[in-house]
């Protein structure tokens, strides 16, 4: 069921949390007009359907390819829009979808500060989806976006209906299990879309995250910043995303990866090269769950 007054509850956390997060990151424009880019190899390597190896975003830099031209791409639960730009820089024509107005001001701000071109939106996805037309070719969603969503089956349902004949559904999501624990204590629960309430928030993870989610440069920014908005969260699992993607689309590739891109999701992971945090060893678990689905011909 989708849960729309949960979705708004959402929203408030998120419009406070979003300047908190933005303080730690130095001169985002200068970085993106430079040429720097927020995105990851793992989601690039989704996006162009090829092997999970290799140091793609490096090779893009040194050719000056723009591998997405001519794609028309949605970017959901955009947040402050600088995977929307830095998609937008590979070629793609971006238009990034956030619940949170506070949050599609600072990307509009970014935008224009860059001068790269990109559309935002504010909206609920389920409120907004069902208004488009089939016109895109690509639909990006990465990055603890799933848990906020009340109803898996709608969501791609909707989504498979903006896709253009042969669109693909690209995500890349932290893992359901490493979602699972909170200061390495089994917490949450797995999966069917159970209700988490977070009483804390949305917390400053771009603090605990460092450099890893601020490449531009990170710096000390706003200290001990609590949320006065209680969350809303939805524990889905590895089954109920990947039923949910039967949705109108066929899947096509499902990865797992044994680190997680940019957040510190775990207390005692170890950043290590590439912006990644993992474990400082012993066995590793999957810490992100990738996938690329199709809307058939």
């Amino acid at each position: 069921m989708i849960r729309r007054d949960l979705h708004q509850q959402n929203r408030l956390a998120w419009d406070a949390a979003t300047p908190a997060h933005s303080s730690h990151k130095r001169d985002e424009a200068r970085f993106l007009r430079a040429g720097g880019t927020t995105l990851f190899d793992d989601e690039v390597h989704l996006l162009l359907g090829t092997g999970p190896e290799g140091h793609v975003l490096e090779d893009i830099r040194k050719s000056g390819a723009r591998p997405l031209s001519g794609l028309r791409l949605l970017h959901g639960a955009c947040n402050a829009g600088q995977d929307t730009l830095s998609l937008a820089r590979l070629g793609a024509d971006v238009t990034g979808v956030d619940i949170s107005p506070t949050a599609i001001a600072a990307a509009q701000t970014l935008a224009e500060e860059t001068g790269i071109p990109a559309r935002f939106v504010v909206a609920d996805l389920y409120d907004w989806l069902p208004t488009q037309e089939p016109v895109f070719d690509v639909v990006f969603m990465t990055y603890g976006a799933l848990l906020w969503m009340s109803d898996l089956d709608a969501l791609y349902a909707a989504l498979a209906r903006v896709l253009k004949p042969g669109g693909r559904c690209i995500g890349l999501e932290f893992h359901p299990l490493a979602m699972m624990y909170e200061q390495g204590r089994l917490t949450y629960p797995y999966d069917g879309g159970a209700h988490v309430v977070g009483e804390t928030g949305v917390g400053d993870y771009v603090a605990a995250s460092g450099t890893a989610l601020a490449p531009s440069g990170f710096v000390e920014g706003q200290v001990g910043f609590k949320n006065p908005h209680a969350t809303n969260e939805f524990s889905w699992g590895v089954a109920d995303i990947l039923g949910a993607l039967r949705a109108g689309l066929v899947l096509e590739v499902v990865r797992e990866y044994p680190y997680a891109n940019g957040c510190k999701i775990w207390p005692d992971l170890v950043e290590q090269p590439g912006r990644r945090y993992a474990p400082a060893g012993g066995a590793v678990p999957p810490l992100m769950l990738g996938w690329s689905s199709r809307r058939p011909e």
